[in-house]
């Protein structure tokens, strides 16, 4: 009969593993990080200039601002665009991202940029769509959000507001 092997035993570390930290300490790191979210409709209202200007810096096409929050509480407003091309509709996307950034605005989600057929930047108080024109005719998101007020006017035309980026654009027309 074989006796079994004794077990070895750990010498218990000289000191003990500190304590996870406590939930305040996580909610002040997802404060500081989201600190660069919009608090008040004029500085919404200024985000979706400047990703506007963006957008037709970079041709976009039939651009339509919906203030989406006079019908729903989950986003304040939608920038849709198109471009003629995978190519554009990244070019608008990166456009807009970029000025935001730049401004101090991070998006919070982005979908669909790969294909570039329909990229989604959601910036929790407004959410841009850029499309290509097969699939902005497809999902018809001016069809389905028809109920919204179309607030382009406020939009186009209008400086960005002064300290941000703004490509040097001054005033485009387009036709809504």
């Amino acid at each position: 009969m074989t006796t079994p092997k004794p077990r070895r035993r750990t010498k218990p570390d000289s000191e003990p593993t500190p304590p996870p930290p406590p939930a305040v300490e996580a909610t002040a790191e997802v404060a500081v990080a989201t600190s660069a979210v919009a608090t008040t409709d004029a500085d919404i209202a200024d985000r979706v200039r400047l990703a506007t200007a963006a957008a037709l810096d970079k041709k976009a096409l039939e651009l339509k601002v919906l203030r989406l929050g006079a019908v729903t509480d989950f986003t304040d407003y939608f920038l849709i665009a198109s471009g003629s091309n995978q190519r554009q509709v990244q070019a608008v996307a990166d456009a807009i991202e970029d000025d935001l950034r730049r401004s101090g605005v991070r998006v919070r989600h982005t979908e669909g940029y790969p294909s570039g057929q329909w990229v989604l930047l959601d910036y929790g108080d407004f959410v841009v769509h850029v499309f290509d024109d097969e699939r902005r005719h497809l999902y018809g998101l001016e069809r389905l959000w028809s109920d919204a007020p179309d607030v382009t006017a406020e939009f186009v035309g209008t400086e960005p507001p002064s300290g941000t980026h703004s490509r040097g654009i001054a005033s485009r027309e387009i036709a809504v």
